[in-house]
């Protein structure tokens, strides 16, 4: 999950309040392997499931993870995998919310919940589980990091795959996976590393997940690590609400707006549009097994 994306927005022009237009459906199905449903911007009421759901698969975006990194996320998302075949689950605890918990007394109580949770046969996923250091201060560096080793133990023992939130801790995030030992399918949702981060994740064997920053036209950075990304390795997301990529950027995110994503990163990638969709297709179920 991100918060609103730092520094200038389009404002009236493509920003925040205005809705995007549907774009061309893509030729073969992929999966947004990274959306929050249960998320509203300020202002705005939370979006029906149904609905995005039947938007995003209009336009070849059959498939979604819901990722809920809270409590009450946690909780929503196990009810909306039981209600909506088109969704998979992942629940965690966020990076900026173990510190919070723990300065509460609560978070042994919301790690046994999260637990609970996760064995629902349909969430495939631990995560958002990570490091922060962007939001959250030095006090809160040691909290983070043991409930990252936390959530690393519990995807392992629960034999699930794990998201990992990475903003301003690309070497402590490496060095702790190197420590535990990641699970075998470990994805690095909205990447946000250099070249040098990216080959070192593709030789461990992790999976990249891109969303809309890849397509900005200050990311060009972000734009080489997706070219050393090998296809068999590379995911697409939305991290919606936020994140939507250009021209739409500020404005408010959903599943429907993947194929804007998937075409930039076609043509950075050197690769035809339906085969990167193929294998967009066929990583996401192998990391997450069939809907």
């Amino acid at each position: 999950m991100a918060t609103p994306e730092a520094g200038p927005r389009p404002g009236g022009r493509s920003g925040h309040g205005r809705v995007p237009t549907a774009p061309d459906p893509l030729p073969i199905p992929v999966v947004d392997n990274h959306t929050h449903l249960d998320i509203a911007r300020d202002g705005e009421e939370p979006a029906d499931v149904a609905d995005t759901v039947a938007k995003a698969a209009a336009v070849g975006v059959d498939r979604l993870v819901q990722i809920g990194c809270d409590l009450p996320g946690a909780r929503f998302t196990a009810e909306v995998v039981d209600k909506h075949p088109e969704v998979l689950g992942g629940v965690a605890l966020h990076p900026n919310e173990a510190p919070r918990l723990a300065e509460a007394g609560s978070l042994d109580a919301a790690y046994r919940e999260i637990e609970e949770l996760a064995a629902h046969p349909r969430i495939r996923v631990i995560g958002e589980t990570g490091l922060d250091y962007f939001r959250t201060g030095p006090d809160g560096v040691g909290v983070q990091q043991d409930s990252f080793r936390w959530h690393i133990d519990v995807a392992k023992r629960l034999g699930k795959a794990l998201q990992i939130h990475d903003r301003d801790a690309h070497d402590d995030v490496l060095r702790i996976l190197a420590e535990e030992g990641a699970p075998e399918r470990t994805v690095m949702h909205c990447f946000s590393g250099d070249v040098g981060i990216a080959r070192q994740c593709v030789e461990r064997g992790y999976f990249l997940s891109f969303a809309g920053t890849v397509t900005f036209k200050n990311a060009r950075s972000l734009r080489d690590a997706l070219a050393v990304t090998p296809l068999e390795q590379v995911l697409v997301e939305t991290d919606a609400p936020y994140l939507t990529p250009a021209p739409w950027r500020g404005a408010t995110n959903a599943p429907y707006l993947v194929p804007l994503t998937v075409r930039v990163m076609a043509g950075v990638m050197g690769v035809a549009v339906p085969i990167l969709c193929e294998a967009l297709s066929a990583n996401s179920e192998r990391v997450y097994g069939p809907w």
